[in-house]
């Protein structure tokens, strides 16, 4: 038996494993990721986390995309791992953990969960890219991974699934391709945001990190000041704060709410991936 958590992060949902004794011994991660996160034949989520011992941090973490791809840094998916290690007494409510971006610190006050990012690069405002043989208008940032946002008068006449799929798989952001946000302004400290989320291939109730990088475009052309409210697909919201400067942005957090769904076990013999 494996046993696991199944937490939301503001609509995106993960399982998450500790494997601190190094039990789970897979061989091919991405390959159990994938089984476990599809939906309707087992548990399903938006991606797997493994929580697992670190040199430098209260824990490290390996994360999954549901498409078994494995991912840098989630937003979402940090708030649930910072809570599920306190709630397993794997650390204290102020805690760091180890990413592929980076060391992340975050604070756990019940089920709020506060997650500072690491500063966000590559920013480019006004990037122009040909979409069905017409120019669009974006622009992008890595805040732990690359997001592409573009500002509209109305969310809720956006086919996001299909334009974001063309933003995700256009040229100018392979090989490893780009998240797509889309944008609408409510006021100098509201917006609302959907995603097309990269790894997911769908667009998904909420997005840590694509929530950030909405925020922190917003900011750098005017439209918006810290702290942001960020109401996103799943009707909840995020809180995304932020210091800016002339040379970009930091003291980066992001802040909302952290469900336990359900914890559960896994019969290991229907995942022969597992090792």
């Amino acid at each position: 038996m494996i046993e696991f958590f199944k937490m939301s992060g503001s609509g995106n949902d993960f399982i998450l494993i500790d494997n601190w004794d190094g039990g789970l011994a897979l061989e091919n991660p991405g390959m159990f990721a994938r089984a476990l996160c599809t939906r309707k034949t087992s548990v399903g989520a938006d991606g797997l986390i493994l929580i697992e011992p670190s040199q430098t941090a209260a824990f490290r973490w390996r994360f999954f995309n549901a498409d078994g791809s494995e991912a840098e840094m989630c937003g979402n998916g940090g708030r649930c791992a910072a809570r599920f290690a306190v709630l397993r007494n794997i650390a204290g409510e102020e805690l760091s953990f180890e990413t592929q971006a980076g060391i992340i610190d975050a604070a756990v006050r019940r089920d709020m969960v506060k997650l500072r990012l690491t500063d966000p690069r590559e920013m480019l405002i006004h990037r122009s890219i040909l979409l069905e043989g017409q120019s669009f208008d974006l622009s992008s940032i890595n805040t732990g991974v690359p997001h592409a946002v573009h500002i509209v008068n109305c969310l809720d006449r956006i086919d996001v699934f299909h334009l974001g799929r063309m933003i995700r798989q256009h040229e100018s952001f392979q090989p490893n391709g780009t998240n797509a946000n889309f944008v609408e302004i409510v006021n100098k400290h509201a917006i609302r945001v959907r995603t097309y989320e990269r790894g997911v291939e769908d667009e998904t109730l909420a997005c840590g990190t694509g929530a950030v990088a909405s925020v922190l475009i917003c900011s750098w052309k005017g439209l918006v000041e810290s702290p942001v409210n960020v109401r996103v697909r799943s009707g909840e919201v995020l809180r995304v704060y932020f210091r800016k400067s002339n040379d970009g942005f930091r003291n980066i957090y992001l802040e909302g709410k952290v469900k336990v769904i359900y914890q559960g076990l896994l019969w290991a013999e229907a995942y022969p991936e597992a090792g």
